[in-house]
């Protein structure tokens, strides 16, 4: 398993064990005192040899590789921005199970829903709520109640402390 660090730091641990290496330390020697195992040690000399200096650049791993291409996923948010009725769902709301739907109807790929949250960060798309409002919904009650009602029932810092219910309080001596 990969150290925690940064790839200079990574780097510079592998000089450092071939420097030591290099002293006449054995491969074991400069494994334990570097922390790590004596085949990571023999990797880094057998790297040097064959590449120079270039072997003990850090390489980042590239992971799984992607189920969608680039292609795909341009195509994905066209589809995205036609909207959800274009799809023949009857609200035009966008949910990640809907679009793990897509994706596998269209191309022939599955995703967890949870999963295409995380696709849709990739493609710069953010969790977008709809605002929802009661049709009953009065404005004019509402600005009176902020301006009239809450003032007169909210309770005001000179007039309100916290209170301890604990026993050992020196308050309750």
């Amino acid at each position: 398993m990969r150290p925690l660090g940064s790839a200079k730091v990574l780097e510079a641990r592998r000089r450092r064990g071939l420097s030591l290496v290099a002293r006449g330390l054995s491969l074991n020697e400069a494994a334990r005192q570097l922390g790590c195992a004596p085949s990571s040690v023999m990797r880094w000399r057998d790297a040097v040899e064959r590449h120079g200096s270039a072997g003990l650049v850090v390489r980042a791993s590239p992971g799984r590789p992607a189920k969608l291409r680039a292609g795909d996923r341009r195509r994905l948010v066209k589809i995205l921005l036609k909207g959800a009725l274009a799809q023949g769902y009857t609200t035009d709301l966008w949910t990640t199970s809907r679009i793990a739907t897509v994706i596998r109807k269209t191309f022939r790929v599955t995703y967890h829903p949870d999963h295409v949250g995380r696709l849709l960060l990739q493609l710069k798309w953010t969790h977008q709520k709809p605002e929802t409002r009661a049709v009953e919904r009065d404005e004019v009650a509402i600005e009176h109640w902020t301006r009239v009602e809450w003032p007169r029932v909210k309770k005001t810092p000179g007039g309100w402390a916290p209170i301890s219910s604990s026993s050992t309080s020196r308050d309750s001596c």
